[in-house]
C-alpha cells in the first residue's frame, strides 16, 4: 500500500513533462503578424502621432526660412503720366518708374535662421527615429510575452487533462480499496494545484493580450 503512490506519481510526472520538455514557443511565433503589428502601432499609437507632427513640423519651418529671402528683397514702382504735369511736385521723369529695395537686416539674419531650423529637424528627427525604434521594441516584447503565455495556457490545459484522468483512475482504485484515502486526497490536491495553475496562466494571457493592445489602439482580433 505505501509503495503505490509513489509508483503512481512516478507514473504522472514522467508522462506528463517529458512531453512539455519538447514544447517551444518558436512555433507559434508569426514574423508576418508581427510586422503588422509594429505597422499598426505606428499608425495609432498617439504618441508616435506627436512625434510625427513634431518632424513636420520642424521641415516645415526650413521652408518658411527659406521664403525669408523674398522678404529681403522689395520691389516697387511708379507711374508718372507723361500728359499730366504738377507744377508743385515737379518729375524729371515720366511714365513708369520701377525701384527695388534690399532690406540689409533680413539679408544678414536669414542663412542664420535657415541653418538654424535645419538643426533643429535634425534632432525632432532623430527623436522621431529613436522612438520608432523603441515602440518596435516594445511591440516585439509584448507579443513574445503574450505568445509565451498563451504556450504556457496550452501546457497546463493538456497537464489538468492529464491529472484529470489520473484521479479517475486513484479514485476507481480508492473505491476498490487499493489505495488509502490519504493517498488519494493527493492525488485531488495535484489536480487542484495544475487547475489553479491553469486559472492563473488564462489570466497572464489575458493581461498579455491587453498590454499589447495598448500599443495598437485596436483589439488584437482586428489585425489578425
Amino acid at each position: 500500500m505505501k509503495l503505490l503512490l509513489p509508483s503512481v506519481f512516478v507514473f504522472c510526472f514522467c508522462y506528463c513533462f517529458p512531453c512539455t520538455a519538447q514544447e517551444t514557443m518558436l512555433e507559434n511565433v508569426s514574423y508576418t503578424l508581427l510586422d503588422k503589428l509594429i505597422a499598426t502601432a505606428k499608425e495609432n499609437f498617439p504618441r508616435m502621432k506627436y512625434y510625427e507632427g513634431r518632424a513636420e513640423d520642424a521641415k516645415i519651418s526650413i521652408t518658411q526660412r527659406k521664403l525669408q529671402w523674398f522678404n529681403s528683397v522689395t520691389f516697387s514702382y511708379l507711374y508718372q503720366p507723361t500728359s499730366t504735369i504738377d507744377i508743385n511736385k515737379p518729375s524729371l521723369f515720366q511714365g513708369y518708374q520701377a525701384g527695388v529695395h534690399l532690406n540689409l537686416g533680413n539679408v544678414l539674419q536669414t542663412p542664420g535662421e535657415i541653418k538654424k531650423a535645419k538643426q533643429q529637424y535634425i534632432s525632432v528627427k532623430g527623436e522621431f527615429d529613436e522612438y520608432q525604434k523603441l515602440l518596435e521594441y516594445e511591440v516585439k516584447q509584448r507579443y513574445f510575452e503574450y505568445i509565451k503565455q498563451r504556450k504556457n495556457l496550452e501546457l497546463y490545459t493538456k497537464i489538468v487533462l492529464d491529472v484529470e484522468s489520473i484521479e479517475k483512475e486513484q479514485k476507481a482504485r480508492f473505491d476498490k480499496s487499493e489505495i488509502s484515502l490519504k493517498d488519494y486526497n493527493e492525488t485531488l490536491i495535484s489536480v487542484s494545484t495544475y487547475t489553479t495553475t491553469k486559472i492563473e496562466t488564462e489570466g497572464e494571457v489575458l493581461k498579455a493580450k491587453a498590454s499589447l493592445e495598448a500599443l495598437l489602439g485596436k483589439k488584437l482580433e482586428e489585425v489578425l
